[in-house]
């Protein structure tokens, strides 16, 4: 289309959508604006930021929007106009052809007797934004106690870099086991125990009642009558699609803006992407891959590149990005048909547990150091037939199993994802390599794939040595 393109949000998903659209050709205006003061950054790497491994210039998005796109940061939309199509800024109303909303997820602050969701006191923080990082360090360089309420992802890799920072750090869960919406309990247990001896401690199965808070401190009431006491508390209880907008807008909303299949709402000229959206048969994820993707929807509808682009959610994979943590959950390991494989080595701070059916995995669990983790997300996404040595797949090869093997990437469509956590495909790559990129480093600097997690950067090394494999004998497509 041409027109004006209005993004609101300014997020992993609006900044990926504005490249989308300037990676398209067309007579287009796109103005993108962010209720945020700084550029567009990479919140999955917040949690490294927070254990100091990268510093703040790290976590911004390197890609820039280009020419012909407006971007305005610390610009709140306060309201939406359908009828007269135009969003009210403090810079004054702004017209759109067509409206997209990126604006993500809040923190969710519980209801604890003396916690007033919209002043935090001293010493506390959520952890869910870069002001948020900035708010929890601020604190951390004279602390040396913390407290996470929350024990999952988030709140474990706010756990994890604190305890990198070198501060004494314990997990408060109400669950029985940490992350439990993609664990078992066994795998939970293994969790704690490989975060015990990375310096965080866990308080299970404990709801917490109360806090009081003051410039000296935090105690953290709990259920059963005992109280925590630290220097710092960060809530990560959840997060909650922000809506706002929409709902006063008159858009349907429910769990997440809704939205069909081209990820639009029921007014024709706004969509909605990224955690704020709620496609047909899926609910909120938090996670970028399929942001990403609904952004490249979008984009190849509004510029017509294809009418008939519709979005398909994919298998969700989980990956903790924490250091000295190497965890993927996938789909439903615990229930369902077919066979269940397990393995269990505490000691070792090592699990796995893998469901099959009709020769397919419908759900793994791989939790410690285990060569197979590329290999098994590959499968997963792919929907590919697992080899007939099951405990390639379940041991890997660092137990004495031969590692299991992967259709080679000749075989492999230029669809297949290869990176699920940033929603890279082998094409992707292929083009990259055909570009210049001949390293497993220049193709991952230049595409992403691979730098959310080792498993996926090992299967971008394979794309890797099969192209370079492929031109040494002139056969690479």
């Amino acid at each position: 289309m041409t027109g004006h393109i209005v993004i609101v949000g300014y997020g992993m998903a609006g900044a990926r959508l504005a490249t989308e659209l300037h990676a398209r050709n067309g007579d287009r205006k796109v103005t993108v604006l962010g209720a945020e003061p700084h550029r567009a950054y990479n919140r999955i790497m917040l949690s490294t930021l927070l254990a100091g491994k990268v510093d703040e210039p790290d976590v911004e998005l390197a890609e820039v929007a280009g020419q012909g796109t407006d971007v305005r940061t610390g610009a709140t939309v306060t309201a939406i106009d359908r009828a007269a199509r135009t969003v009210r800024t403090p810079d004054g109303d702004l017209d759109y052809d067509h409206l997209v909303l990126a604006t993500g997820s809040r923190a969710v602050v519980p209801p604890l007797a003396g916690l007033d969701p919209a002043a935090l006191p001293p010493r506390v923080a959520v952890f869910r934004t870069l002001a948020d990082c900035r708010r929890i360090l601020a604190t951390a360089r004279s602390a040396r106690t913390a407290l996470v309420l929350g024990g999952g992802l988030l709140g474990l890799e706010a756990a994890r870099g604190l305890a990198a920072r070198g501060l004494a750090v314990t997990v408060v869960h109400p669950h029985p086991y940490l992350m439990e919406r993609q664990l078992d309990p066994a795998a939970g247990a293994v969790l704690a125990g490989t975060l015990a001896g990375l310096g965080v401690a866990t308080r299970l199965g404990v709801p917490a009642t109360g806090l009081a808070a003051d410039p000296d401190g935090v105690r953290l009431d709990l259920a059963d009558g005992t109280a925590l006491h630290a220097d710092l508390l960060v809530l990560s209880c959840g997060v909650r699609p922000d809506t706002g907008l929409a709902t006063a807008a008159g858009l349907t909303v429910d769990r997440g803006v809704q939205v069909d299949d081209r990820l639009r709402t029921d007014d024709e000229a706004i969509s909605a992407i990224g955690d704020c959206a709620r496609p047909p048969g899926t609910g909120p994820t938090g996670l970028v891959a399929p942001a990403w993707a609904q952004a490249r929807v979008v984009a190849r509808l509004l510029t017509g590149e294809d009418p008939a682009a519709r979005y398909r959610p994919r298998p969700v994979v989980t990956r903790l990005k924490a250091a000295g943590i190497d965890l993927a959950a996938m789909g439903d390991p615990a229930g369902g048909p077919g066979e269940e494989l397990t393995f269990s080595d505490p000691a070792r701070g090592t699990y796995a547990r893998l469901r099959i059916h009709h020769d397919r995995l419908t759900g793994a669990i791989l939790l410690g150091d285990n060569p197979s983790v590329g290999t098994v997300v590959q499968l997963f996404d792919r929907g590919a037939p697992v080899p007939t040595d099951r405990r390639a797949l379940l041991l890997g090869r660092s137990l004495g199993a031969p590692a299991a093997p992967v259709a080679s990437p000749a075989l492999m469509p230029d669809a297949a994802t290869v990176c699920q956590c940033n929603d890279v495909d082998k094409g992707t790559l292929v083009r990259c390599w055909r570009s210049g990129a001949r390293t497993v480093d220049e193709v991952v600097a230049a595409t992403r794939a691979g730098t959310g997690c080792g498993g996926c950067r090992q299967a971008v090394g394979g794309i890797v040595d099969w192209l370079s494999e492929a031109d040494s004998v002139g056969t690479t497509r």
